[in-house]
């Protein structure tokens, strides 16, 4: 195409113009001022990208990205030949140094993760932060971003949530962080792999329960799917052979809203139960019936019953 140029000889020093392509027009870009660049890019679906994304990818010296692989299936869609740069976790200590030069001397760069917004659980902060601390200009382009996609269509409320991210991929330390998670008064909003999805369901209904969530596979792809159901249900549908191929996000409702306790109604009810059943099964009850966290109830319980040994002692 007239007046591209190759990503491995390309560069702004040549003055040379630069285009995106889309519905077949060539649109020209002028150079950007000198900064750092955070963009979007799709999820899944490669229409999802904004003009302003594709008018900086195009413009900046160099595009600093996860897998060149993946970013470049963009690039040959919308005919952009900006250098490429692969920063990641493995690379990043040798490699932000590089990119921090090229701002030094007043250069353009934008920073991309291999799919939606940079940052959202992706490495680069470390990058952002240096940007920031030597006075760099840097700036988002708003875009996709798979958090916010699974959110607005899971159907739940969205006044407050929390990103958790991934949890931990062994059993013990993601049942322990799911405990952590348990009384969040805000939805949870999770990404697992395929082969981990029906275990974490597993474990999360039996921490919450039979909470509201969605699954949400693939989004923006061919395949999307998004399975509405309580936790319980969830579990049980994918223990049960369900699709585990692509990339999930689980969307976790808040936990029910419970009235307030004080210190000497918890001591009445937890009383009342450990006179007719066990320290465990009193702790239970009273943890479900008033929405305290469990292991703070199990201690006030524990306190309960050393005092009311020592009284008949």
């Amino acid at each position: 195409m007239k007046g591209m140029t190759s990503p491995n000889r390309a560069s702004h020093s040549d003055e040379k113009p630069r285009y995106f392509r889309v519905f077949g027009e060539d649109i020209a870009v002028r150079r950007p001022s000198p900064g750092l660049y955070l963009v979007a890019t799709p999820i899944g679906n490669l229409g999802d990208v904004t003009l302003r994304a594709l008018e900086t990818l195009a413009a900046v010296e160099v595009v600093a990205c996860e897998d060149s692989r993946v970013t470049r299936r963009l690039f040959e869609r919308y005919a952009i030949t900006t250098p490429l740069f692969v920063y990641h976790d493995h690379n990043a200590a040798a490699a932000r140094p590089k990119l921090l030069a090229r701002l030094a001397a007043g250069g353009a760069v934008a920073l991309v993760s291999d799919a939606g917004t940079p940052l959202v659980s992706d490495p680069g902060f470390k990058l952002v932060r240096a940007a920031h601390e030597a006075g760099h200009a840097v700036t988002a382009l708003p875009g996709a971003c798979a958090v916010l996609a699974a959110l607005a269509v899971a159907g739940l409320p969205t006044d407050r949530f929390l990103f958790a991210g991934f949890l931990p991929p062994r059993e013990a330390a993601r049942r322990s962080r799911i405990a952590e998670l348990a009384e969040v008064p805000a939805t949870l909003v999770l990404f697992e792999s395929g082969p981990r999805i029906g275990a974490m369901l597993g474990d999360l209904a039996a921490a919450f329960g039979a909470r509201e969530a969605a699954v949400c596979r693939e989004l923006t792809k061919l395949h999307e799917e998004v399975r509405r159901a309580d936790l319980v249900e969830l579990a049980r549908h994918y223990a049960q052979g369900a699709e585990t191929r692509g990339e999930f996000v689980v969307v976790v409702g808040p936990p029910a809203e419970t009235a307030a306790i004080d210190a000497a109604g918890l001591d009445a009810m937890l009383t009342r139960a450990l006179a007719g059943a066990s320290l465990k099964n009193a702790v239970e009850a009273v943890a479900a019936a008033t929405g305290q966290n469990r292991r703070l109830v199990y201690r006030r319980a524990l306190a309960l019953a050393k005092r009311g040994a020592d009284e008949t002692a």
